[in-house]
């Protein structure tokens, strides 16, 4: 039977949220994109990196996103972020959270070919010096979420990157959902291979077919969740914000999510087996899989208009997402007690005064560690005292006073 959560109501918002903050306060870098060598010390506060383009703002934020299962906030190749002429690269953190520190490291190590071919590389993950069995054990301790300027084109482009943003939303409330997309993702990409190499196993096929639909149920059901959990924190508003970012409607979107509105888990799970066994043999030409959690998407609808966002302009489209971002951050605060980290890339550069200030203030309201980056330190003057301000310089930073 599926794995599913129940989800319970949030809560009416009768005080300010003081959440427990998750914090990075140490970041040390080895061979990390243009850093040979760096050691960031700070506190649990919003930390605003400024400086010229170029200089290595992003690529801070980009080693913060690998305290997260996943490929980081630009979905490189591991081998890709390693500094120039290097071959291994290495992210370790200190996480403070309410329960005190821990220590995260992961990078990218060689692995030495049995047959005595050339080595290849993995990625490795420690937590407290202890080998972790993969990285999708950091989303136990630490939610990470992010806005880049490539994200501006999210509702435009291929459903993938929105199933990959509503997923890292759903890991703040489910901890095991990371787990759970990666064993269908490697069930699914098991049974393909299956079906194209002609030996169909029955048994073997009904064995990954059946981790697909257990799994894919739950994945389903947990993005449903997510999405009705958004829209419960945007009808209960979230501050000074709310007022000034527009209220996302955001949906889940697919044949298994459709099936679970109208039927019970269990049911749902037959029928996606079903569906798979049926679909063998124009699976066998097409590869993957016609149906299935891989193919859904994340609908979002401009709330005050009733326009799908891709129908939006930019500016509006960008004003969606972080409606949708500090939503998730608001509910986690409350329900959890704890806020995720942000990493806003160059999100301030864009807004007007009105709706930057709003985000600021919110950041702040929330409680959680936010990272921003940006050019011109005097976006950024309305976190002054409340932020802790660090220049960057083409591998080097300076804390600013």
């Amino acid at each position: 039977m599926s794995d599913t959560s129940t989800m319970t109501p949030l809560p009416k918002q009768s005080a300010p949220i003081k959440a427990e903050a998750a914090a990075v306060t140490r970041l040390v870098l080895t061979d990390f994109r243009n850093y040979a060598s760096l050691k960031l010390d700070v506190s649990p506060s919003p930390v605003v990196l400024t400086g010229e383009n170029g200089a290595g703002k992003t690529n801070l934020l980009e080693a913060v996103s690998f305290m997260s299962p996943g490929r980081g906030l630009r979905r490189a190749k591991l081998p890709d972020v390693t500094r120039r002429g290097q071959s291994v690269w290495a992210v370790a953190a200190t996480l403070q959270d309410q329960t005190g520190e821990t220590g995260i490291g992961t990078g990218l190590e060689p692995v030495s070919a049995d047959n005595g071919s050339d080595p290849s590389s993995r990625r490795v993950v420690h937590i407290d010096g202890v080998p972790a069995r993969s990285a999708n054990v950091l989303a136990d301790y630490a939610v990470v979420g992010w806005l880049t300027p490539q994200m501006d084109r999210l509702f435009v482009e291929g459903a993938s990157a929105r199933r990959r943003f509503l997923d890292r939303l759903v890991y703040g409330f489910d901890t095991g959902h990371a787990r759970r997309v990666s064993a269908y993702e490697k069930s699914l990409r098991e049974r393909a291979r299956l079906l194209r190499s002609g030996q169909r196993d029955p048994a073997w096929l009904s064995a990954l077919e059946s981790t697909m639909a257990e799994h894919g149920i739950a994945v389903a059901a947990a993005r449903r969740d997510a999405v009705l959990r958004l829209g419960n924190a945007m009808d209960e508003g979230f501050g000074l914000a709310g007022e000034n970012f527009p209220r996302a409607e955001v949906r889940a979107e697919g044949v298994v999510e459709d099936w679970l509105e109208d039927h019970p888990a269990v049911e749902v799970e037959s029928r996606f087996l079903d569906a798979l066994k049926a679909s063998r043999d124009q699976d066998a030409i097409s590869g993957g899989a016609r149906t299935g959690p891989h193919r859904s998407d994340m609908g979002v609808t401009h709330g005050p208009k009733s326009m799908p966002a891709g129908q939006c302009s930019t500016g509006e489209q960008k004003a969606l997402l972080i409606a949708i971002i500090l939503a998730d951050a608001r509910l986690q605060a409350a329900r959890l007690g704890r806020a995720p980290i942000l990493l806003l890339d160059e999100v301030a550069a864009h807004l007007d005064d009105t709706r930057r200030a709003a985000l600021f203030e919110e950041l702040i309201e929330i409680g959680g560690q936010a990272w921003l980056t940006g050019t011109d330190a005097t976006l950024f003057q309305p976190l002054r005292n409340k932020a802790q301000f660090v220049t960057v310089s083409h591998g080097e930073i300076a804390y600013a006073a």
